[in-house]
């Protein structure tokens, strides 16, 4: 069997793309697999070192206001139209499978052209524009949230099967996230992060949190500041006179490359609200105060965090309305009542999809049979 994927511009379509590539891999040993992402986006560098093919085409984004560089996106989609007919029809996939990012037009409705079953899969509680058009031509979508189904025209189309997460983050238990970090086990932990690069907003507020409970015990705060931002971070503890020397409870590093120990280990995350932390939250049964990063497009980050509020699993803050003050009250009102984020961390674990992956390769072996009969 031969099977193209393809999505980018974004790690939130790269990585869930790649997840599904090796699943089918994981599936199907001896098949095929070609990615198509956008000749100079992150993917042409992140696919080939995974192992996989990769062919790149033209393509770029519509700006959402009148603009002469709309044409030349016109022009590009169409040139990238061209060349994603032209592999695929050399190619001869069984399936094409889109995770959204304007690549993903060219290359999917070329395969609905030719008569080839496509499925796309959407990260996000509000669907991106690419995957609300595709969606009126090809065979399945999946989703990611339940509710986002309002979202699309033909419900017949539509499986809720989560967002496929790391392998990684399902082989750690507590204990052993616990003591890979070199924590001990009867502290509560509170994990704050705000992406690789950081999130300034989080980290003013962080200072607040630590000012408040360094010291304390029975807390333990692990604060990952990104790569931007440490410098500053502790140039602002300095200021506010905490000493991290003395405050033994409070672990700041720039970057966590072993993020899966922390979250086994989490009792309460503080983080933005991007569909693969929201998958992972879930998918471990973890409470959290979610911050959506403001500039997402479409607002998507909110729309994800509210999925989770809405069912209980988490608490919404707003950037415009974050400060230390806030952060300090939302946390300590979840620490005292136990009984409270207790039920929180049920309701996250119910809204988690373990199986997702497993779920999504089913509705692709599924298109590929009926093809085939």
């Amino acid at each position: 069997m031969r099977f193209v994927v393809t999505g980018g511009g974004t790690g939130g379509h790269i990585y869930p793309a790649l997840a599904i590539a090796k699943g089918l891999k994981d599936r199907h040993p001896e098949a095929e697999v070609l990615y198509i992402g956008t000749a100079r986006g992150m993917e042409a560098d992140i696919v080939p070192k995974e192992g996989f093919s990769f062919k790149g085409i033209a393509a770029a984004g519509l700006e959402r206001r009148l603009s002469l560089k709309n044409l030349l996106v016109l022009w590009q989609a169409g040139k990238g139209f061209i060349q994603a007919g032209r592999i695929i029809r050399t190619w001869r996939p069984d399936i094409v499978i889109g995770t959204g990012g304007y690549v993903c037009g060219p290359v999917v409705m070329s395969a609905v052209l030719m008569g080839i079953p496509t499925l796309i899969h959407e990260q996000n509680a509000f669907p991106g524009i690419t995957n609300r058009i595709l969606s009126l031509f090809v065979n399945r979508v999946a989703v990611t949230f339940a509710g986002s189904e309002k979202y699309f025209k033909n419900q017949d189309k539509l499986t809720l099967t989560g967002l496929p997460v790391r392998p990684q983050v399902l082989e750690v238990d507590r204990l052993s996230g616990l003591k890979k970090l070199g924590l001990e086990g009867s502290r509560f932990l509170l994990l704050s992060f705000g992406g690789s690069r950081g999130a300034r907003t989080i980290n003013k507020a962080m200072v607040e949190v630590i000012k408040m409970y360094a010291g304390v015990p029975g807390m333990k705060i692990l604060h990952v500041t990104g790569s931007l931002g440490h410098a500053e971070f502790l140039d602002d503890l300095a200021a506010a006179g905490i000493d991290l020397v003395k405050a033994d409870n409070v672990m700041i590093v720039s970057y966590l490359y072993n993020m899966q120990d922390a979250l086994a280990a989490a009792d309460l995350v503080i983080s933005r609200a991007g569909a693969a932390t929201l998958a992972e939250l879930t998918v471990l049964g973890i409470p959290s105060i979610l911050i959506p990063y403001p500039y997402a497009s479409e607002n998507h980050q909110e729309f994800n965090a509210r999925a989770l509020e809405k069912e209980s699993a988490a608490v919404v803050v707003l950037d415009r309305s974050l400060n230390g003050k806030i952060l300090c009250r939302k946390i300590s009102d979840l620490l005292n009542d136990p009984d409270g984020l207790s039920a929180m961390a049920s309701s996250s674990r119910k809204i988690g999809k373990r199986d997702a992956l497993e779920d999504i390769i089913d509705c692709v072996d599924e298109l590929v049979l009926k093809r085939k009969k």
